[in-house]
């Protein structure tokens, strides 16, 4: 096994609670499914979310389900860039995986696919 960082990100219609947390356990837990990584070999997960999402923290949502309480969990505001998307949760998970680094499945939902349409 070997530490992989995996990527991810998806926009939100609103600013609200509901909406962070669906990105946010959405994100994590297709990246998980995709790559078949038990939750056992995750290390820590790091969310960014664009400076218009203020209802609420991605790992707010992401505790909501069973066994994330164990996981290291990191929230942080992205640095504003003129022109950058808007509305945006972005995620890095760190996990152990029997996957080169070309096999690893990284998730963009959303309007979030725009930034790396090569992987989606």
């Amino acid at each position: 096994m070997a530490l992989r960082g995996i990527r991810g990100a998806a926009t939100v219609e609103e600013n609200s609670r509901e909406e962070i947390s669906k990105a946010a356990q959405l994100l994590v837990t297709q990246i998980l499914s995709l790559n078949e990584i038990l939750l056992e070999n995750v290390g820590a997960i790091i969310f960014t979310s664009t400076n218009d999402l203020t209802a609420s923290f991605p790992t707010a949502g992401l505790r909501q389900l069973p066994g994330f309480n164990l996981v290291p969990l990191f929230d942080a505001q992205e640095t504003f860039v003129e022109g950058s998307m808007p509305m945006c949760v972005r995620v890095l998970v760190l996990a152990d995986v029997d996957k080169k680094p070309a096999e690893i499945h990284h998730v963009y939902l959303g309007g979030a696919k725009k930034l790396r349409p090569d992987l989606t």
